[in-house]
């Protein structure tokens, strides 16, 4: 009887880690994938920017051999395949030797795409490689014209011994959980019975998709309350893993929405002017530029954020005046667009600590919030006054305020007013809280008493 219940109770253990651990591989495997791939088009856009100007023809800081020496040096770091073709798909830039300059790339599937504006990732078979690829192809714009396009390459068994690498670990756990199973079996073989088939329950109601679930740490031998300990420490984990991620996906889509508005503005009033007032033109277009950095600083920011859990970020000085008014500039043309006064009123020379990007996000948050509850003729305030060790910043609108009761909530993740604008993700202001948070300062929501409208405000410390 106690080999047989040992042999259940290691069978048992057998099946509860199978039961989380191959859906969480799966997960995992498909995690990693789709960010190796993320990667992958992302250095394409770097490989992009890096030829705009060479093959728009608009510079001469680039050259054929500097932009070939570029591409050699990721291939080399990277192992992967790269090739950079013109607008007609003729090899301007190849990393491997097999690719002749002026060789017409134009009828691989994935470079058509591109030069259609449409960037292309997948797998396919490839005869030149004599194996599956994985590829991403991407358009090389300049203004609204395609100047070319980059593909990066890689076998997709390489891809696939990075992804196995992310899931060893778990294969490790995975064993020497049943070792340590095994052992234990001997001295708990007679009263564990009960106890693991209520942890099994548990672990399937984990493997069905439900974090809530926990097991029952008061019952059964100080080895199964332990066990229960554990697997409840791990759930909580990958609660909080899925939690962070979606909420990261929430941060992304809402925060990049913001400064993608700004350059398509910047852009769309230098299309208008590049016949009638081509200086004009120039001026939009480098501040498109500017913006695009911005929004590169702004991803960098958001993975800043989903990486400072549970952390201390450091925080440097920032000049909250001239953040005041660079943000009124880019929002400017928005307000304008909308009927709306864009004001500001800062005293020179005020700063304070923050997280890196921190103001400028929680600022055009609060007016993108005011925006869009504004109507033509109304007017938005963005001020910055000095306080006894603190600057605060406030963003005051005209629109119709909120209810006493939704401003306690105002500032919770994904929660929206009932009679809140269509169009929002919810994030937002958890967003600004979080930044403020991490900065070291405080931020705050109240109607305003002199009439009608909303008073949006970010306390920040004058000392580190």
């Amino acid at each position: 009887m106690k080999w047989r219940l040992m042999v259940a109770f290691t069978g048992l253990i057998a099946l509860v880690l199978l039961a989380q651990d191959v859906p969480l591989v799966n997960y995992l495997r498909e995690v990693e994938s789709e960010r190796l791939r993320a990667e992958l088009e992302r250095n394409a856009f770097i490989l992009g920017g890096a030829s705009e100007n060479l093959l728009s023809g608009e510079g001469d800081d680039v050259t054929v051999e500097n932009l070939q020496q570029t591409v050699d040096v990721y291939a080399t770091d990277q192992g992967a395949r790269v090739v950079i073709t013109d607008a007609a798909g003729l090899v301007v830039v190849a990393s491997d030797p097999r690719d002749e300059r002026g060789e017409d790339f134009s009828n691989r599937p994935e470079i058509e795409s591109a030069l259609r504006r449409v960037p292309a990732t997948g797998e396919r078979s490839s005869d030149t490689a004599g194996e599956n690829i994985l590829y991403v192809a991407v358009p090389v714009l300049s203004g609204s014209s395609v100047e070319g396009a980059v593909r990066i390459t890689y076998p997709s068994s390489v891809i696939d011994d990075r992804v196995d690498e992310q899931t060893t670990g778990l294969f490790l756990v995975f064993g020497i959980s049943m070792a340590g199973a095994i052992v234990a079996a001997l001295f708990m073989a007679g009263g564990v019975t009960s106890p693991l088939r209520r942890l099994q329950r548990s672990t399937e109601q984990l493997a069905a998709g439900d974090f809530s679930e926990r097991a029952d740490e008061t019952e059964g031998p100080p080895e199964v309350r332990s066990l229960a300990r554990s697997f409840n420490s791990m759930t909580e984990r990958m609660s909080g893993l899925m939690e962070r991620q979606r909420a990261f996906a929430g941060d992304a889509s809402h925060q990049l929405r913001t400064p993608l508005t700004a350059l398509r503005l910047q852009l769309e009033r230098a299309a208008a002017m590049v016949e009638a007032d081509p200086e004009g033109a120039r001026v939009r277009i480098e501040a498109a530029g500017e913006e695009t950095e911005r929004l590169q600083r702004l991803v960098e920011g958001l993975l800043m954020m989903a990486r400072s859990e549970g952390t201390t970020p450091e925080t440097q000085r920032v000049d909250v005046s001239v953040l005041v008014q660079e943000r009124a500039d880019v929002w400017a043309p928005f307000a304008e667009e909308r009927g709306v006064r864009l004001l500001t009123a800062a005293a020179p020379g005020l700063q304070a600590w923050a997280v890196p990007e921190a103001l400028e996000q929680i600022i055009d948050n609060y007016v993108d919030n005011a925006l869009g509850v504004a109507v033509p003729g109304n007017t938005v305030t963005i001020t910055a006054v000095r306080l006894h060790d603190a600057v605060a910043v406030h963003v005051v609108d005209e629109g119709p305020g909120m209810q006493p009761e939704h401003l306690a909530h105002a500032f919770d993740r994904f929660w929206r007013a009932p009679d809140a604008p269509h169009g929002g993700s919810g994030i937002g202001l958890a967003v600004v809280q979080h930044l403020a948070e991490l900065s070291g300062g405080t931020v705050e929501l109240r109607n305003r008493t002199d009439r009608s409208g909303l008073e949006a405000s970010v306390v920040l410390p004058t000392q580190e």
